[in-house]
């Protein structure tokens, strides 16, 4: 296998471990504030499974549908200063309690949109200081074994 090509699927395995366990940093979270916040719950036999889900519904919900409503209320956010992102991510929590009970039938129950707020702000600030400790990308994290060494 030629140096480099064994270089970039390094970078790959390196790209889909950070991906892997940024999403069971995502699911410790989400327990946090099921434990936290009232209102939150699992009700699910399955919680490992029913926590991994509604980390990944959480993820993809912030990645695709999260972006256009910050487009749609830039004005608004700007006028808050900040305050309507966190309206935002209460929205995504609630929805995303609303897809895994009614399309995927796993308990993550969220009794209404307070309880979602504040249990948003609860996963964006545990999040934020799981994430600390992952490593970012770089090139320097990345050791490849050549076997000619």
């Amino acid at each position: 296998m030629p140096p480099c090509a064994s270089g970039a699927v390094a970078r790959k395995a390196v790209l889909e471990m950070r991906i892997l366990i940024r999403w069971a940093l995502s699911a410790v979270s989400i327990y946090l504030a099921a434990l936290i916040v009232p209102g939150i719950r699992l009700e699910d036999d399955r919680a490992i499974l029913a926590l991994a889900v509604t980390a990944v519904i959480l993820g993809g919900l912030n990645a695709i549908v999260r972006p256009l409503l910050a487009l749609l209320a830039c004005g608004f956010i700007v006028l808050t200063l900040g305050f309507g992102l966190l309206l935002i991510n209460g929205l995504m929590l609630y929805w995303a309690s609303l897809i895994s009970r009614n399309w995927l039938n796993i308990q993550f129950v969220v009794d209404g949109y307070w309880s979602a707020f504040f249990g948003s702000i609860v996963i964006s600030v545990t999040s934020f200081f799981l994430n600390a400790f992952v490593p970012e990308k770089t090139d320097k994290n990345v050791v490849i074994w050549r076997g000619d060494a």
